[in-house]
């Protein structure tokens, strides 16, 4: 039994046999089965459709393929992958790092002064790297003394407690918490034994290489405050003049 169709292009009935050529339940003769533009014959040859058109792959490119934005040719869907940003198009081949000169394929890439890099690549050249890990600082981060640093890395050189966020001192250009400061270098109080730091504008007294708090400058017998007035030394302590006369 034979099956008949209609040639979708001379609409002649044809005999559907070993000859006959089809596509998505459209039929053609072998001498019809032609390029619609350039009348080419499609037989056995790759092709596109377009507005039911059968085109063949060389006018479907010239008349609606995407230019590779990198070498301006035409980009075959059919042959090729197409990668796109922004409004361009790129052959998969022609969209490279700007700097390892590798495809990017589908792989993450950072834009940056019209070009484009990899990840490792864009790290390498731009990003900031922690001066104490020596990592890259992709988020966040602090800067001390000029230099990256990540918060996590930034730490009191005496405790290791994290400073970011924090009030901190530094020595020799190493930072430190202010406790740790205290207890490693500020001068101790002659009067309450605790430790003097002029931190936030803080006064202290300074006499014969002893130091005070100011509200811890008081005579040591009547507990008056000796600052901005005259005092006398007995022994190790300091009293007002009116104690040091008595006797």
């Amino acid at each position: 039994m034979c099956v008949i169709y209609v040639c979708s292009v001379c609409y002649i009935t044809n005999v559907v046999d070993a000859q006959d050529l089809s596509y998505k339940d459209r039929h053609w003769h072998e001498e019809c089965f032609k390029c619609a533009t350039c009348k080419c014959s499609l037989v056995e040859k790759p092709f596109a459709v377009k507005d039911d058109l059968l085109l063949c792959t060389d006018c479907y490119s010239n008349e609606y393929s995407s230019r590779c934005f990198t070498c301006k040719k035409s980009i075959m869907l059919v042959s090729a992958r197409k990668m796109e940003y922004k409004g361009n198009s790129w052959h998969e081949t022609c969209f490279l790092c700007h700097r390892c000169r590798q495809p990017i394929g589908t792989k993450s890439f950072i834009p940056k002064d019209n070009g484009y890099f990899c990840v490792p690549c864009f790290e390498k050249q731009f990003a900031h790297h922690c001066d104490c890990c020596k990592k890259v600082i992709t988020t966040g981060g602090i800067t001390y003394h000029d230099k990256p640093w990540h918060r996590e890395c930034f730490l009191c050189t005496g405790c290791k407690k994290q400073l970011a966020g924090q009030r901190f001192t530094s020595r020799d250009d190493f930072p430190y918490c202010l406790d740790c400061f205290s207890n490693l270098y500020a001068k101790k109080c002659a009067g309450c034994a605790k430790a003097i730091t002029s931190l936030a504008g803080a006064k202290y007294i300074s006499f014969e290489e002893r130091q005070w708090h100011s509200e811890c400058f008081n005579c040591i017998k009547c507990a008056v405050s000796l600052v901005g007035r005259g005092f006398l030394t007995l022994r190790d302590d300091v009293v007002c003049t009116d104690c040091g006369r008595e006797k």
